[in-house]
């Protein structure tokens, strides 16, 4: 399915104020449709920054039957990943009006054995009637939320299960639509990828020699601020770095600023360029395997990341990418890229801003290259168009590829022996873990889950990642001017990646520079920054005690020591690890309920 929000006016969200819409039994129905879909409009609000995981929104509504009339108490969304979850902040601003009404939920709110705040909020505060959109995407999860408020007598609808109508078709595509780059990115285990592009009536994005400044007007402009907001990445080839040496930050949108992409087979780029500057925005280079070494050293030196590919073509910097844990990529690229990233099935969703202006020219450059169609019927048409006037432009929406439906993408039992051949359909009581893409993740020490703990200095700082933590701790006390390089450039490493290779490859190289007591302390090392990172997120914890009874092992074929090994040989300690963290998480939660009941 696909779909794009509607256009629905409601008050601003967050709102303490009571505002009204009248209702009658006849179109309960379509309240009940236009308040999920006010849920996740709300839950939009946070696109780009809870990434990636997903969006919830909240409305609280009392119908007052002697005026006719629905009156919304309040609403909330989540802001950000461990921030107040949207049912909270719904109940607060309702405050005692909650008793007796309904809450509108786009997503079925995470309830586990140690976070119960939604749910816990939803009950206290007297709620007798709650809607659900759609129910949580991931397995451990899902229906955890609406067992527990029907175990506590609430009425609980859950769309296309429990209500069912034109209205309510139209509600659930609203709900999938604000998690749509989580369904994308699991069904076609690549990012969800927008191409972006401007260009005018007679449909060139340049005149003939090039120059394209400004084929859209500055509310436009504006809009694509927004939308770079809202990904983890912007995409473009060499040509653009050429010809328009781009910023490609957000700076109106109001979201995150994402990582800039230049895709570019012979790195003939411009030794001066706006992108190389990394002061706001990092940047990253994919290129073919070999090219111009002697600028890729150039490129590093000023803080750019470079990542060769055998063979560039977009297909496989998108599994790179989704490798990396990005969920939504937004292409600003020109005709040939796009024309390549259409053609490799990694492009989604279209936004065409068509402004109303003629330049001609027979050789001027058109968004979309060659794709080697030759007949009118070949070519692709997109779902779910939308039409929106922006200033003097139109924006043109629509997807090339339909939303996929809510299932999540679980690997199945075949996938999972095919990682280790010696587990049996009958062995369920194992859970698989790798990648931080994979439905437990989370439990890698690469997932981008940053940590305070100490420096070589006691100091404490911000790491990005466990696997920052654990690489830059081979180097700490040692008396080496070049050791105390490695640990601030693994300190400064842009992904986890990057602070592997550069603590693997100096331990490989140099190892004179690691610290003598290294073989000894490296498990109390990474058991010291997975408690920290465990500790620090609540649904990490979540999900760790939801896998109590199952034996917990790291799937990386190639690591002995800290994974499973290909054929079950390794010693898995980062499994150990998170068992042994497992039973003292659930010690501390039964201590807890003790005291809470002595």
């Amino acid at each position: 399915m696909a779909f794009a929000l509607g256009a629905l006016h409601f008050p601003s969200p967050i709102t303490c104020k009571s505002t009204s819409i009248s209702s009658s039994s006849s179109s309960s129905h379509a309240l009940d449709a236009a308040y999920i879909k006010r849920a996740a409009e709300l839950a939009d609000s946070s696109a780009g920054f809870t990434a990636p995981h997903p969006n919830f929104g909240c409305v609280i509504t009392s119908a007052t039957k002697e005026r006719e009339r629905v009156v919304v108490l309040g609403e909330g969304y989540l802001y950000g990943e461990g921030t107040t979850p949207a049912e909270l902040q719904a109940v607060e601003a309702a405050g005692d009006l909650s008793r007796g009404a309904t809450a509108y939920l786009n997503m079925e709110p995470a309830d586990c054995a140690t976070d119960h705040t939604s749910v816990s909020a939803i009950v206290q505060a007297g709620i007798t009637r709650v809607v659900i959109g759609i129910r949580h995407p991931l397995q451990h999860l899902r229906g955890n939320a609406v067992r527990a408020l029907r175990s506590e007598g609430l009425l609980v609808d859950v769309l296309g299960e429990d209500l069912q109508s034109k209205a309510f078709e139209e509600a659930l595509k609203s709900c999938l639509i604000v998690n749509a780059p989580l369904l994308y990115r699991a069904a076609s285990r690549v990012p969800f990828s927008v191409l972006k592009y401007a260009m005018t009536l007679d449909g060139k994005i340049a005149a003939s020699s090039g120059h394209a400044s400004w084929i859209s007007s500055k509310m436009s402009r504006s809009r694509v601020f927004e939308l770079r907001g809202r990904s983890d990445a912007v995409v473009v080839g060499g040509n653009t770095v050429r010809r328009d040496n781009p910023h490609l930050t957000a700076r109106h949108g109001g979201g995150h600023f994402p990582r800039r992409i230049v895709m570019s087979k012979t790195l003939d780029l411009p030794e001066v360029a706006n992108l190389w500057d990394d002061t706001e925005v990092p940047t990253m280079v994919a290129t073919q395997r070999g090219a111009r070494r002697s600028f890729q050293k150039f490129l590093a030196s000023k803080g750019v990341e470079v990542v060769e590919f055998d063979i560039l073509n977009p297909k496989d910097v998108m599994e790179y990418f989704y490798d990396r844990g990005y969920l939504a990529i937004l292409w600003e690229c020109g005709g040939t890229l796009a024309a390549s990233a259409i053609s490799s099935g990694v492009i989604h969703k279209v936004h065409a801003f068509v402004a109303p202006k003629i330049i001609g020219g027979k050789n001027a450059p058109s968004p979309v290259g060659e794709l080697g169609m030759v007949e009118m019927t070949q070519a692709l048409e997109l779902i779910d168009v939308q039409y929106e006037q922006i200033g003097p432009d139109m924006l043109v929406s629509g997807f090339l590829q339909p939303v996929p439906d809510l299932t999540p993408n679980i690997p199945s039992m075949d996938e999972t022996s095919a990682i280790d051949p010696t587990v049996s359909a009958y062995e369920s009581n194992i859970i698989f873990f790798f990648k931080t893409w994979d439905p437990h993740g989370a439990f890698s020490n690469f997932s981008l889950h940053p940590i305070q703990m100490p420096d070589e200095n006691g100091d404490y700082f911000t790491w990005p990642s466990v696997e920052h933590y654990y690489q830059a701790y081979k180097f700490v006390g040692v008396n080496n001017p070049f050791a105390k390089k490695c640990l601030e450039d693994i300190k400064n490493a842009k992904s986890p990646e990057e602070a592997a290779r550069l603590g693997r490859k100096i331990q490989r190289q140099r190892p004179d520079l690691v610290r003598s007591d290294w073989e000894s302390s490296k498990i109390d090392v990474m058991y010291r920054a997975l408690k920290c990172k465990f500790s620090t997120y609540p649904n990490l914890t979540c999900m760790l005690l939801s896998t109590a009874g199952s034996f917990l092992v790291e799937a990386s074929p190639h690591d002995l020591f800290w994974g499973g090994g290909r054929d079950g040989e390794g010693l898995n300690y980062l499994g150990r690890l998170l068992m042994q963290l497992r039973s003292e998480f659930l010690a501390d939660s039964l201590s807890n309920e003790k005291d809470a009941t002595s």
